[in-house]
């Protein structure tokens, strides 16, 4: 029996499908820039020895439901046989699930009509999952499907960090509140920490980042998220590929009135031209780090306040845990930019983080440790895997 994940991302789809009982990936695809006349298909096929075979195409849709319609063609011709016939569930990632969803949920009418609703605190990714889910229940009437929210690891943060200080009537009437995003992410991170560490998770204090084109941070104690550095929107938080992160709020009223621009030209500016973007010219942690190579004091100042912005983070969750267990690095520059782990950790001796340069540099498949075998604090690296972690929670809810 096989499970089928699907991923829609504000211009791009991810579909995986799984075998259930095993967890076997045999399929992996990604269309990427939809909408763009670059747009890029690609697929593997995993065979159980381990090998996979790819097939790239430049491939150009208009919309999501384009997007999808291409990629059942080719998942009809390549997946295994009738694999469609073999279909148990179908698991969508929900980006914006508000305080109505604290797990995943079986797909019916009633949580179609919540995600619509939730559409507004999340405008470029909740009509694009609804998107992939109303093709699939066309397509697959009788299957289950279930949402995934990645906003639902933390709703058992506490009202103290979740409230903001402004009028309570914005919270009640508006839903006006710390969210947090990445949270299947973070939720799966957690969970290979404890067992990397073969200890219960619900005896660990974690703090988990995620360090990507987009980045947060989250306080994980004994298996519940207590605070998130993502806000009601990704933007709030640490500096990112190119979202500035942390803000002034006073910043946004005076630039509209000093450029003279709307409210929507500021938002743009925030979140796309802003960051490690705004600061040095380029938005890829590869890039910024080439520039520095070439002595780029904009670069180097980047790194600096990013790293910098990280370390606050830390200091302010390792107080509200109490203490740490361990520190994990994940995502595509936590995962690969030992420079960057480097960084950050070299700030943190007084909070008992001790990493080992040499293990840092050895790049180890699937996870690992980069502290020294005396340091307080564990400091891991664990790739994360949100498809997988979908999967498996809606193993859970067909069961």
């Amino acid at each position: 029996m096989f499970i089928l994940v699907i991923n829609s991302g504000s211009s791009s789809i991810k579909f995986h499908l799984f075998e259930m009982k095993t967890e076997f990936l045999f399929m992996a695809c990604i269309l990427e820039r939809i909408g763009d006349l670059n747009g890029r298909f690609s697929c593997h096929k995993f065979s159980p020895g381990g090998t996979a075979n790819e097939y790239v195409e430049q491939l150009s849709v208009t919309d999501h439901e384009a997007g999808l319609t291409c990629i059942l063609e080719y998942f009809n011709e390549n997946a295994p046989d009738e694999w469609m016939k073999s279909l148990l569930a179908i698991g969508h990632r929900v980006v914006h699930g508000g305080d109505v969803f604290d797990g995943p949920r079986l797909i019916d009418n009633h949580v179609i009509a919540e995600i619509q609703q939730l559409a507004p605190l999340a405008p470029l990714h909740n009509p694009v999952n609804l998107a992939g889910i109303e093709v699939m229940r066309q397509l697959c009437p009788d299957t289950p499907q279930v949402a995934v929210f990645d906003t639902a690891f933390f709703q058992t943060l506490p009202a103290h960090a979740y409230r903001y200080a402004i009028p309570d009537s914005f919270y009640q009437k508006h839903q006006v509140r710390r969210y947090g995003f990445h949270g299947t992410s973070h939720q799966y991170v957690a969970k290979q920490t404890a067992e990397y560490l073969q200890q219960p998770l619900e005896e660990l204090k974690l703090i988990s980042l995620h360090l990507g084109n987009g980045a947060s941070a989250a306080a994980i104690l004994f298996g519940k998220c207590i605070d998130t550095s993502m806000g009601m929107t990704p933007t709030e938080g640490l500096i990112m590929g190119t979202r500035c992160g942390d803000l002034d709020p006073a910043i946004p009223s005076y630039l509209a009135k000093m450029l003279k621009i709307s409210f929507d030209e500021i938002d743009t500016l925030l979140n796309k031209e802003s960051g490690l973007k705004g600061l040095c010219g380029v938005s890829d942690m590869r890039e910024v780090q080439k520039l520095i190579n070439k002595n780029d004091e904009q670069a180097q100042l980047a790194i600096d306040m990013y790293c910098y912005r990280i370390c606050k983070y830390i200091g302010a969750y390792y107080l509200a845990l109490g203490g740490l267990d361990a520190l994990v690095f994940t995502a595509g520059v936590g995962e690969n930019d030992s420079a960057i782990r480097q960084a950050i950790c070299e700030n943190l001796s007084l909070a008992g983080v001790t990493i080992d340069k040499q293990r840092n540099r050895n790049r180890v498949h699937g996870s690992y440790c980069i502290s020294q075998e005396n340091s307080k604090v564990s400091v891991l690296v664990i790739p994360t895997n949100e498809e997988l972690e979908i999967f498996r929670q809606v193993v859970t809810v067909v069961n």
